[in-house]
This record gives structure tokens, C-alpha cells and sequence, in this order.
């Protein structure tokens, strides 16, 4: 892999890792369209780049990561389902991870279930700030459906945390908070595997992790501010449209021959 396509792939990563359309959808696809092989190397680092992603939330959002002992208590609670799922289900979800068809119809599901959260859930505008510790464990169960790549671990969790009558900013927020265990843990495993499995890094790969890195960190700041902005602003209705049409285009191209699979 090249310093050009680990910077293309930290800027997917950084632009799609809080909205929820899915990062790891767009991480297959635009490996896909490059032609990068997914040596262990490049599985580890579309991993590991996530915690560039994760460096921008705690870079923002600082102070609440010093507001109380129950705020990360929540964290917690809401982080041991996908814990516990994600090390049970590992395999199968590495499996899934090679179907570029199953992200392209978890984009489309998704999309359309997006273009009726405004309704859904718009009694709740004004909703909650703060989950319960009850909500918070509802909401982990929620961002578990994303272990289907596809989903988005944002779109599952704010759609768990307007589900427990969060507002949509604090919904949005609380999914940001979520990731930084969430990925940290996932990041961490994966860095293990990779290590157990003889494996190592050379110091052009330190080098390309590092680029990736603050690359992924520049644009999820900027990424974050803008989702909290549209959110507000304008509900979800936009990433619907934009998950099914991606989706749609997807299958075409799979279905006219277009070979989309880097596995």
C-alpha cells in the first residue's frame, strides 16, 4: 500500500467514521476501487487508523472526559455488549467483511429506515442530555447490529439513543463518547492478532500508520462539528438518500460484472 492510498483511506475514514453511513462500508468499497490488496498489513491499519478517528472526539469533547466517574461508568455499560458479542462473533464478522454485496444492502435498509427517523422521532427534539445508566445498556445492545458491515456503528447507536428519548445532538454525541472504548478495544485486538500471528511493522509501515493517523484525526474533527450542525439543523433525512443511492450504485456495478471485492 502506498503513502497516496493510506492517505485516501485515512480521509474516508476520518469523513465516515461519525456519520452514520458506515466507515467500514466505505473502507471496503474505496479499497475495492484502488485495487489494494488486503494483505494483513492493510486489514490492520483500516483498523488502526481509527484511532486518529477516536483522538479527534477527546480532542473536542475534553472537558466531558473530566465531567464525573458516572459519565464513564455509562461509557462502560454501554461498551461490554459489543465486547462480549464482537469477541464471540469475530470470525463471522471477518467473513462478512469480505461481502461488498451485504454492505451495499445494509446501506440501502439502513437509508430507508433514515428517511423516517425525522418522524420517528421528532417528538423528541428536546429530549434527554443524558442517558440512564438502563438507556446506556440499551444503546450498547443497539451499536452491535454494526458489527454487519454496512450498518454504521453511529447510525446503530444514535439510533439506539433516540430510541431511549435522547435528543438528536445528545443522541449524536453520546454515539461519539461510545466509540472512543469501542474502537480503542477494537483497535487493540485487532494490533494483538496481527502481532500473535508473527507479524510486525517495518518503519515505512510506522511511517504510513502515522500519516494515516493525523490524517484520519484532521478530518473527523471536521467531520463531527458538520454532523452535529446537520443534525440539528436538518434531521437524518440527507444520510438516508445518500446511504440508498450508494447502495443501489453498489449493486449495479456488482451486477453488471464490476468487480468489487479486494478479498
Amino acid at each position: 500500500m502506498s503513502v497516496f492510498e493510506a492517505v485516501v483511506l485515512a480521509v474516508v475514514e476520518g469523513l465516515t467514521e461519525f456519520l452514520p453511513v458506515s466507515s467500514t462500508g466505505h473502507m471496503i468499497i474505496v479499497s475495492s476501487w484502488l485495487g489494494i490488496a488486503a494483505d494483513p498489513f492493510v486489514k490492520t491499519y483500516t483498523v488502526a487508523i481509527q484511532l486518529g478517528a477516536i483522538a479527534s472526539v477527546v480532542v473536542l469533547y475534553w472537558k466531558r472526559f473530566f465531567q464525573s466517574i458516572n459519565f464513564y461508568v455509562k461509557l462502560l455499560i454501554a461498551f461490554v455488549p459489543a465486547a462480549v458479542i464482537g469477541f464471540l462473533l469475530n470470525d463471522l464478522i471477518d467473513q462478512l467483511l469480505e461481502r461488498v454485496e451485504v454492505v451495499a444492502v445494509m446501506l440501502i435498509l439502513g437509508g430507508i429506515l433514515f428517511l423516517f427517523l425525522n418522524k420517528i422521532f421528532d417528538t423528541q427534539v428536546q429530549g434527554e442530555k443524558e442517558p440512564s445508566n438502563l438507556s446506556a445498556l440499551k444503546i450498547g445492545f443497539f451499536q452491535c447490529i454494526a458489527m454487519v458491515p454496512g450498518v454504521s456503528r453511529s447510525a446503530a447507536s444514535i439510533i439506539g439513543g433516540l430510541s431511549q428519548k435522547l435528543s438528536k445532538t445528545a443522541a449524536a454525541e453520546f454515539s461519539f463518547f461510545l466509540a472512543v472504548p469501542t474502537m480503542f478495544a477494537a483497535t487493540a485486538y485487532k494490533l494483538l492478532k496481527y502481532y500473535k500471528a508473527g507479524n510486525g511493522f517495518s518503519g515505512q509501515e510506522i511511517s504510513v500508520l502515522a500519516i494515516g493517523n493525523f490524517v484520519a484525526f484532521t478530518i473527523a474533527l471536521l467531520s463531527i462539528k458538520w454532523l452535529i450542525y446537520s443534525v440539528s439543523k436538518y434531521g437524518f433525512k440527507i444520510f438516508g438518500y445518500y446511504r440508498i443511492t450508494l447502495g443501489i450504485i453498489i449493486l449495479i456495478l456488482i451486477y453488471s460484472g464490476a468487480s468489487l471485492s479486494i478479498f
